[in-house]
């Protein structure tokens, strides 16, 4: 009798520390980048009055999720079970949700105002269990947060973080598993989540959907 299919796990991402997670934790995901508009998608929940972090990225995560799943059902019928996870990561100071800069000159401002004290860096998880319509897909949602403390770090600094690029490219305009990681003092939390995509959580989530953690190892 042969065992089940190993289910199929969808990357709703274009993040490679997100991918880098996620092969550690033993799963091989295909990556798909869902394009979603996130800046539509703020401006509408604005206008809706939900302007919280937490929120912001929870519904972000979704629609990302939604996307991708909705390619996923159109391209086949297969019988294997298909995950689809989608993240997005936001920084909460004051309670504004702050994700990529714009430019050189906001992320400067950002480590001005960010530099020497505690954020929380939220991030929203969306898991879904593809049907085969949208009305039976089951999904799994959930944000995690996690305190950042950020050190005291001068002008110049800033200004040669800045020049490198690296903190226009990511949420909250600094990295815990790259150049940014020796401006961070410590972290109150989950680790991974900093960086992207909080495994436990990921494995709570998946849990809720029937599906052990361990029957996604890309060696089973």
């Amino acid at each position: 009798m042969s065992s089940p299919a190993r289910p199929r796990v969808i990357l709703a991402s274009a993040s490679p520390a997100r991918l880098t997670l996620l092969r550690a934790a033993g799963l091989d995901p295909e990556v798909r980048v869902s394009a979603v508009d996130e800046d539509a998608i703020e401006a509408q929940l604005a206008s809706e009055g939900t302007t919280a972090p937490d929120q912001i990225c929870l519904a972000l995560a979704l629609a990302k999720t939604a996307v991708v799943a909705e390619q996923i059902r159109s391209e086949s019928r297969s019988s294997v079970p298909t995950l689809v996870i989608g993240c997005d990561s936001v920084l909460d100071i004051d309670g504004r949700a702050l994700g990529k800069p714009a430019d050189a000159a906001e992320a400067t401002a950002r480590w001005r105002q960010m530099r020497g004290r505690a954020a929380m860096l939220c991030t929203g998880h969306a898991v879904a269990l593809i049907g085969s319509v949208p009305d039976e897909d089951r999904i799994a949602q959930a944000v995690a947060a996690t305190m950042v403390q950020f050190a005291a770090i001068d002008d110049g600094t800033i200004a040669a973080y800045v020049a490198t690029g690296e903190p226009l490219r990511v949420a909250g305009a600094f990295t815990l598993d790259g150049l940014g990681g020796p401006f961070v003092e410590f972290i109150e939390g989950d680790h991974s989540n900093v960086v992207g995509l909080s495994l436990p959580l990921t494995r709570h989530l998946v849990s809720e959907l029937g599906i052990g953690w361990t029957d996604l190892w890309a060696q089973n």
